[in-house]
């Protein structure tokens, strides 16, 4: 059972992984590129980096899509507050460590994910999104 625990854990850390590493590029995209303020990159590259994570969980970490527990709908409407609720955290943080300590927005922006993802978003996605 422990082992089984640990997989699913790491499975979700490599999600978790693949979808932070696609926010994480459109996030520097869009502010050094497009030159666009980066609390407003990170909320755009938040959302293209959920949906990535949304479908690699589903199919792989928690394997939802076979369950009758939840329908599609209801995983996507729960997942969709603990994005808003991620995305708001990591825009703020960010912010808030760029603003006051005056550490560089990607190095702020490492640190506040680091917190968020593991005190907030594998917890609600784990317990309360693909709960079997």
């Amino acid at each position: 059972m422990k082992t089984e625990r640990f997989f699913v854990f790491a499975k979700a850390q490599v999600s978790a992984f693949t979808g932070g590493v696609c926010d994480y590029s459109i996030m520097i995209l869009l502010t050094e590129l497009a030159q666009v303020h980066y609390p407003i990159s990170i909320v755009v590259a938040g959302l293209s980096g959920a949906l990535v994570n949304f479908y690699i969980n589903r199919k792989w970490t928690f394997k939802s899509s076979q369950s009758y527990h939840s329908t599609l709908s209801a995983q996507a409407l729960k997942f969709m507050f603990v994005v808003a609720g991620s995305v708001f955290l990591k825009a703020s943080g960010t912010y808030l460590l760029t603003s006051n300590l005056k550490i560089d927005y990607k190095i702020s922006r490492l640190i506040t994910d680091s917190g968020v993802s593991y005190g907030f978003n594998y917890v609600l996605i784990k317990y309360w999104v693909f709960r079997k």
